[in-house]
């Protein structure tokens, strides 16, 4: 068994214009004053990571690792959430995901892919410069407005659906599959692939393809009231990368899993910082620890209540203390008798 890795932390969802949050640098200082080791980083902000000089200069690669060594941290992941997410987009979201996207190819949908695809595809080669493993995203969704099956879904209709997002990440996959680099989905709602069920159908759809895995996040299965537990025991071969996030829910008489339309504050289920909500960690790094997660323990932080900055400092502390360290040997080593076949096969009496 191996002990997992961590703490590390996302930071997309702290960066602002203003220090320390404003460069890599000074971010990068504050996180590890926190006690995190590690950060996850997302590939869309400049203030902190150049995706296009990343996959073509190893003197920036060095130079970005160098800033982030000199305060004690390795960059875990990239993320390319938001461009993931425009690899398919049903024309019911354009207007809202066009934000998404530089202002070059907003308003023209295939631009706009053809955008994303590109860069997924600098992402693999910037994670190989930069010497990672596992690369974080989302799958994007062709089927999501037709979740709820009223009216009733033309026969087919999924079916074909997942065959174009297939068609669609493919040529992606085996980018990052030249790269040496897994592709993890976060299973996550507004995504095609947003439980077991829609993993598994996109797996058969690419042919059960080697680099397309998971990022696991209980949160989103807490909120959708999917067993998160079993969820591991089922998929952990696939699972390589982890979301360290809370969550709780607490249907009322108004409503339940679809949140009425509600603000975040007002929701039956809402994300809470680590600690706050109703995910069972001692399980889930229990899980990971038995099933030899090799990969680290990211917090990503989103909460309707608790400022982000003590989340950050909480959170780094929560991780630490659930990282379970493995034992290298059973605890019933003291008894062992020693024993060898020819006395084993006395014993079964051979």
């Amino acid at each position: 068994m191996k002990t997992l890795k961590g703490p590390a932390i996302f930071l997309a969802q702290f960066l602002g214009d203003t220090a320390p949050f404003n460069s890599l640098d000074s971010i990068a200082g504050w996180v590890a004053s926190l006690g995190f080791k590690g950060v996850q980083i997302p590939t869309w902000d400049k203030r902190v990571f150049d995706l296009e000089k990343a996959a073509t200069s190893a003197e920036y690669c060095a130079e970005f690792k160098a800033t982030l060594a000199k305060h004690g941290l390795v960059a875990t992941e990239l993320s390319t959430h938001l461009q993931g997410q425009l690899v398919a987009v049903h024309p019911a979201y354009d207007e809202m995901f066009d934000g998404f996207a530089p202002e070059s190819v907003r308003g023209n949908p295939k631009a706009r892919q053809a955008w994303a695809v590109e860069q997924l595809m600098l992402a693999a080669q910037a994670s190989k410069n930069l010497g990672l493993n596992a690369h974080a995203t989302f799958s994007g969704a062709l089927l999501w407005p037709y979740l709820y099956p009223w009216p009733q879904r033309p026969a087919g209709l999924v079916e074909q659906g997942f065959a174009e997002l297939a068609k669609r990440w493919l040529p992606i996959l085996d980018a990052f599959d030249k790269a040496g680099v897994d592709v993890c989905y976060e299973i996550h709602p507004g995504e095609d692939l947003h439980d077991g069920a829609t993993f598994e159908r996109f797996l058969a759809a690419v042919n059960n393809h080697p680099r397309a895995n998971i990022l696991f996040d209980p949160s989103h299965f807490v909120l959708q009231q999917l067993d998160y537990l079993a969820f591991i025991d089922r998929y952990h071969a696939r699972i390589k990368m982890f979301h360290v996030k809370d969550a709780e829910f607490n249907p009322s008489a108004q409503q339940g899993v679809y949140g009425g339309y509600e603000s975040w504050v007002d929701r039956a289920g809402r994300f809470r910082s680590l600690g706050d909500g109703q995910v069972d960690f001692k399980q889930i790094f229990s899980k990971f620890a038995a099933y030899n997660y090799e990969g680290w323990a990211v917090l990503e932080w989103e909460c309707a209540l608790k400022h982000p900055e003590v989340g950050a400092e909480e959170g780094a502390k929560f991780i630490q203390q659930h990282i379970i360290k493995v034992t290298e040997r059973a605890f019933d080593d003291f008894a062992k008798s020693g024993i060898d076949e020819a006395k084993n096969r006395k014993i079964l009496g051979l």
